[in-house]
């Protein structure tokens, strides 16, 4: 970013199930593009947007599993706004967790007027595609906005993704703890399948460093490999992240029960049960027959936050039978900030320690 003068930015922070979710509503640089799929590829090689990234995903302003977005202008007029998604180690192509975050900010702060019937869409453009959000709230003041607590709360808010599907199944693989057999699937992007028992792992805190260990080993031995290639546009390719879960059977109404943690990027560690990443999973078990129509998969993360989803639709994308899945969760404001860079600052745009 340019330093000769004092740079500041306002940013509105959230959570999602405990992951956080940095929203910059007005980025004081240009990102390019005539779609927001344009816009990651100008912002993955511009050094003024990329540097934005930075200083506020990177210490001392943020830490290394922080995420957030810049937002832009919709792809068209079919959507509210855009989104670029970002992380310690660069620009993401979806990221539901942020989705439901940013629904959440655009009902409350007004950008999208909530509907008096207590359901109000809010339609985004990510680099993935679009993706359609419904925030329900319960009550609400006297211009129809919903606050942040009792009247107008947000009592849900349900994520419908881009279609998922299974792309590679029981990918024989060797690690650093035996021989596994990895999934392979997309739900916006491309993740990695491991049932963390077959690496004698659980997904609790209590395995924190190793599940990173494995899920990075397994996300870069597959990543350039022929099962992380996307059917139809390479931007989308590659191992975004590892998927590592437990079973832990069923519900108390059969409804399948799993705990997961997805480690992304380069070994950065989603809190929550992981939007994009439970579309995948979705895509996963309805593939394999261990989701059925009208079941619910209940998604704990790893400090035991959940998600619920489901299948809302089956067809066909890029030649896989696939699915479109509705993942819910809610979203919480955790505040605002203002950002600055002194242009004496000898530490920069800040730096990540893992």
């Amino acid at each position: 970013m340019a330093r000769q003068q004092q740079t500041e930015i306002s940013t509105v922070d959230y959570h999602t199930g405990g992951e956080p979710f940095r929203i910059v509503p007005e980025p004081p640089v240009a990102i390019d593009g005539a779609t927001v799929a344009e816009r990651r590829t100008f912002a993955i090689a511009d050094p003024e947007v990329d540097g934005l990234r930075r200083l506020l995903c990177s210490e001392p302003r943020g830490h290394a599993d922080m995420y957030g977005g810049f937002i832009t202008p919709p792809d068209d007029e079919g959507a509210h706004f855009g989104v670029l998604f970002w992380h310690k180690d660069g620009f993401s192509t979806a990221c539901g967790h942020g989705s439901i975050a940013l629904a959440a900010w655009a009902v409350q702060s007004g950008r999208v007027a909530r509907d008096p019937s207590g359901t109000t869409t809010v339609v985004i453009d990510v680099p993935s595609g679009r993706v359609t959000l419904r925030v329900r709230t319960e009550g609400g003041d006297r211009d129809g906005a919903a606050g942040e607590g009792g009247e107008g709360r947000i009592t849900g808010i349900d994520f419908v993704n881009v279609p998922s599907y299974l792309i590679a199944e029981r990918v024989p693989l060797a690690t650093s703890r035996g021989d596994v057999l990895v999934d392979i699937a997309y739900g916006g992007a491309i993740y990695a399948h491991l049932d963390a028992a077959s690496v004698g792992l659980a997904v609790t805190p209590a395995h924190y460093n190793d599940l990173i260990a494995i899920g990075r080993e397994v996300k870069w031995a597959l990543n350039d490999t022929e099962y992380a290639r996307h059917p139809s546009d390479d931007r989308l390719s590659g191992i975004y992240g590892t998927i590592l879960h437990d079973d832990l059977g069923a519900d108390p109404d059969g409804n399948p029960h799993q705990r997961n943690v997805t480690v992304f990027a380069d070994g950065q560690v989603d809190r929550s049960p992981c939007g994009s990443g439970t579309c995948s999973r979705i895509a996963v078990l309805a593939a394999n027959g261990l989701l059925k129509p009208g079941r619910t998969l209940v998604h704990d993360s790893i400090v035991g936050s959940r998600f619920t989803a489901r299948v809302v639709e089956e067809l066909t994308s890029d030649g896989h039978p696939a699915v479109v899945p509705e993942v819910t969760g809610t979203a919480y404001r955790t505040g605002e900030h203002r950002f600055a860079l002194d242009p004496a600052d000898d530490l920069g745009t800040g730096f990540v320690l893992r």
